[in-house]
């Protein structure tokens, strides 16, 4: 899976970051997922190659005008481009309201159904390869996670096993590797003697605002990618005296730090802090506060970054 991010600033945009957006694409087809659709955020999808016809579904994490002003312009384009096949919308029951007033009195006309979904129903939805769930975290209004479970894995066949218990290559083994069992020479062979998955399934789980991380400790516990705000440095916080529902770098970090976390995925930044880190303060004050309390591979995500979740659990940077 590849995360996309097509906005990482907080509350506002600025010239270099647009408002909350982020696409988590299969690396090897075009469908996607849209998780939050802050303003301007079709605006950025231009300069990516996605579709909006391979939008498999878009979740919301939470009612603030930066998570969900960009959805009424992105679904009446995807109407006018064409789109047929109807689209899954999870996200509080609040948007669904919001949206149904809006789409009346702007006369709003999709050629395709929209099916929204209360994420407070806190199901598990299942999509071609991934099954996504949800948890509340803790901000000024009802706010979501999101973890994203890889569904569909790609099994390796012990060959060796195979070969050794007489049992020549052929349909058999394809029937196997597919997880059915076999009958061969009177006896049953069952597939999960002669399959086996070398990697874990993917995990990803990407939050809306949240001053509580400590909320996703056993939710997080599958996961190799955690995406999180990281709005203030806890100095900025300190002095402002009320996190406004936020986490700062310190905060999440820490979180991060005490449950292994693999990777540590940071976005939602204030708009305060400078891309020039001759500046102050400047982004790369976050990223040296986190980077003192979490260990382990630690990314701030830009916008138009574009990261790769491999099957072995590492994240990286794709450069091309």
């Amino acid at each position: 899976m590849d995360l996309l991010f097509l906005g990482t600033s907080a509350g506002v945009p600025t010239k270099k970051r647009n408002v909350t957006g982020l696409a988590l694409i299969e690396e090897t087809g075009s469908d996607w997922f849209l998780v939050d659709c802050g303003e301007a955020t079709q605006h950025r999808l231009l300069r990516t190659r996605l579709s909006l016809h391979d939008l498999q579904a878009i979740f919301i994490t939470h009612v603030h005008g930066d998570h969900c002003y960009g959805l009424p312009g992105l679904l009446a384009s995807a109407g006018m481009s064409g789109r047929k096949k109807p689209l899954t919308i999870i996200a509080p029951a609040g948007i669904a309201e919001w949206f149904k007033a809006t789409q009346q009195f702007t006369q709003l006309y999709l050629p395709f159904e929209v099916d929204f979904l209360p994420t407070e129903a806190l199901d598990t939805w299942s999509f071609a390869h991934w099954a996504v769930d949800a948890i509340p975290l803790s901000h000024r209004v009802p706010s979501f996670g999101y973890r994203f479970t890889e569904t569909a894995r790609e099994p390796y066949l012990n060959t060796e096993k195979l070969t050794a218990d007489g049992i020549s290559r052929g349909p058999i083994w394809g029937q196997l590797r597919k997880g059915i069992d076999a009958f061969h020479d009177g006896q049953t062979l069952k597939s999960s003697d002669y399959v086996h998955y070398p990697h874990p399934a993917r995990c990803v789980v990407v939050c809306g605002d949240n001053d509580q991380p400590e909320l996703l400790r056993t939710f997080c516990q599958p996961a190799q990618v955690l995406v999180h705000e990281s709005t203030y440095t806890q100095e900025v916080a300190d002095k402002a005296g009320d996190t406004f529902g936020h986490s700062s770098a310190a905060l999440i970090a820490t979180f991060a730090q005490s449950i292994a976390l693999p990777n540590l995925l940071l976005t939602h930044f204030s708009a305060r802090y400078q891309a020039n880190p001759e500046q102050s303060p400047s982004i790369e004050d976050i990223r040296s506060e986190a980077a003192h309390y979490y260990q382990g591979p630690l990314f701030l995500a830009e916008d138009l970054a574009r990261y790769r979740l491999a099957k072995t659990g590492d994240l990286s940077l794709v450069t091309s």
